[in-house]
């Protein structure tokens, strides 16, 4: 079923458009990069990747800082990553991340 994400800038009760996320997967002490997608208008990237390969521990990166730029809006955080951990592959997983410019928070969605 795949993995998605969406953004949410709080600070503007908005979708993020155009920030880049990239999907990686942990083999081993490294990490192999899946997918790579930037959002649309309406903050979404979806499905990043369509069929999950592998139980495993996955991370999603979001490069916020240019979005943050554009908007000449200062901000903290330059990227935000979130770990999660894939227990069964046929199962859908939406990772959404709700941002403002100090601060963040994510959830497993549906």
């Amino acid at each position: 079923m795949g993995i998605s994400t969406h953004i949410l800038d709080t600070s503007r009760g908005r979708p993020a458009e155009g920030v880049t996320v990239t999907l990686h997967a942990q083999q081993g002490s490294d990490w192999k990069e899946l997918a790579r997608g930037v959002t649309n208008a309406d903050g979404r990237v979806k499905p990043l990747l369509e069929t999950i390969p592998a139980a495993g521990v996955y991370r999603l990166s979001f490069e916020v800082e240019p979005y943050f730029a554009r908007l000449d809006t200062e901000s903290f955080y330059p990227s935000v990553s979130v770990d999660f951990r894939v227990h069964a592959p046929s199962e859908h997983y939406h990772v959404p991340l709700l941002l403002n410019p100090f601060g963040f928070s994510t959830y497993r969605g549906s």
